[in-house]
């Protein structure tokens, strides 16, 4: 049921952190994956995805800009000819206080955990329903691909100082409900999933902060931050036939946070 085998997927914001554990899980579980980001993957990544023995290629791309979503489409096709996933990863967070937020900050986030990710999934969504089947049950079973999209605790919550990101993963938790209402019925998945506090270059200053780091932990149940591999396994599950009646659900994997 988790095997990916013949499937290509495409993992935006792939070069490290959570965006890496997922293209590498999506790997090891036996799908060709096209990474994108503006800087190269690290190599570590590198190192384990060569460790799978799955094709994999890098297509550096600038996601705040809509221009980005005809180049990782069509590299991804001239690399391995199809689509069969899309995770929308990619994601930036400013923090600002309210009173003191830009309209220029509140474009770059929006746009980049938002606009792009939605039109992104329109491309992809329409190069699915394009293409032939491939893979174990997948004509018994009229699944035609899978979108992921990363949103995030603060798609149920309102946060601190970080009013853009909260707005666009909010925005974004709402599109993939209307997305899975439109593309279930022709044999598109589209889910997301909303990581915790995990240990990031994103939540870096918070990391940092004694008082902020402790009062997080204190609230998590399980005892600790996330690590980007605790993301992996629910965002392979979402990839493959496992999920294939679930459509529009917001997965939650924070350790118990929003429980708390």
């Amino acid at each position: 049921m988790f095997t990916l085998e013949g499937k290509v997927a495409i993992v935006t914001g792939a070069s490290r952190g959570i965006g890496a554990a997922i293209a590498i899980a999506l790997a090891d579980a036996g799908a060709s994956v096209s990474l994108i980001s503006r800087t190269a993957p690290q190599p570590e990544v590198i190192s384990s995805l060569e460790k799978t023995g799955r094709l994999f290629a890098h297509i550096s791309a600038d996601l705040s800009q809509m221009q980005s979503i005809p180049l990782v489409v069509g590299s991804t096709l001239n690399r391995f000819g199809r689509i069969d996933i899309l995770v929308n990863n990619a994601g930036i967070i400013r923090r600002t206080p309210f009173l003191e937020y830009s309209e220029t900050d509140w474009d770059v986030i929006v746009n980049t955990n938002l606009k792009v990710p939605f039109f992104l999934a329109q491309a992809c969504a329409r190069q699915m329903l394009a293409q032939e089947h491939v893979g174990q049950g997948a004509e018994s079973s009229g699944q035609r691909g899978k979108i992921i999209n990363i949103c995030s605790v603060l798609s149920f919550q309102g946060g601190i100082l970080v009013p853009a990101y909260t707005a666009a993963k909010h925005g974004l938790a709402g599109v993939t409900k209307a997305m899975a209402n439109e593309l279930a019925p022709q044999g598109i998945n589209v889910n997301g999933l909303a990581p915790g506090y995990v240990r990031t270059e994103n939540t870096a200053p918070l990391q940092s902060d004694p008082q902020r780091f402790n009062a997080i932990v204190a609230r998590i149940p399980a005892g600790r931050w996330g690590d980007p591999a605790d993301i992996a396994g629910a965002a392979v599950f979402l990839a493959s036939s496992a999920s294939d009646y679930m459509q529009g659900q917001i997965l939650t994997v924070d350790g118990g946070w929003l429980a708390r």
